[in-house]
């Protein structure tokens, strides 16, 4: 699986672009704000002769889903995501004032796509990323994984030393330490590649993260 990192929006989000040799593609947490952000992924995506095939988010939060616009427009692909954070997509402007504390415009986002439950499959190509519910960090929070490439997109859930935020509406603590231990179990080799800042492994994150221990 070849994978290409953008990161985008003021709040340093990383949007993945995962495809395999025979050219099909996803996009995962698409949350560029601008159009020069988006263009820099279409840029990619001609420049490697990419057909996307499904567009993909961990969860909901608008850092995350700003560039859905952008995707359904040109490409015509709704956001597949899981359904329990419906709720957080359709009162955008109330779930951005809430961690800014203003409102910030933006442009009308795309009908929501796909439910993506607990142990479904996304193909494309010849590759295939399995969805682990882990709530914590949003009620319908999943992460992507394919044992194959032992690579995680872990969108907010584990990052490298830390774990997502729980104090937003949908938050739970409980739930995060629970979905982190469910991580946990992963092969130590695993590639975590997540929402915000550096990649790490599961290895790694067990004998340093304090949150994964």
């Amino acid at each position: 699986m070849n994978i290409k990192a953008f990161e985008v929006n003021p709040l340093g989000e990383n949007c993945y672009v995962a495809s395999d040799e025979t050219g099909e593609a996803v996009i995962i947490d698409c949350g560029c704000s601008t159009e020069s952000e988006w263009a820099d992924i279409k840029k990619y995506l001609a420049g490697n002769d990419l057909l996307v095939k499904h567009l993909l988010n961990t969860h909901l939060h608008f850092d995350h889903v700003w560039g859905n616009t952008f995707v359904y427009r040109d490409l015509a692909l709704r956001p597949e995501a899981n359904y329990e954070d419906l709720h957080i997509y359709e009162n955008m402007d109330e779930q951005i004032r809430s961690v800014v504390g203003m409102s910030i415009p933006h442009p009308p986002l795309p009908p929501f796509g796909t439910s993506l439950l607990d142990g479904s499959e996304i193909t494309f190509g010849n590759s295939t990323l399995k969805v682990l519910s882990t709530p914590g960090h949003s009620r319908g929070s999943i992460c992507f994984y394919s044992e194959k490439d032992a690579v995680l997109f872990s969108g907010d859930t584990l990052f490298c030393g830390s774990c997502g935020r729980t104090d937003l509406a949908g938050g739970s603590y409980q739930s995060i330490m629970l979905s982190l231990k469910r991580l946990s179990t992963l092969p130590d080799e695993t590639k975590v590649l997540c929402g915000h800042g550096p990649s790490t492994t599961i290895g790694r994150e067990k004998m340093y993260n304090p949150y994964l221990g």
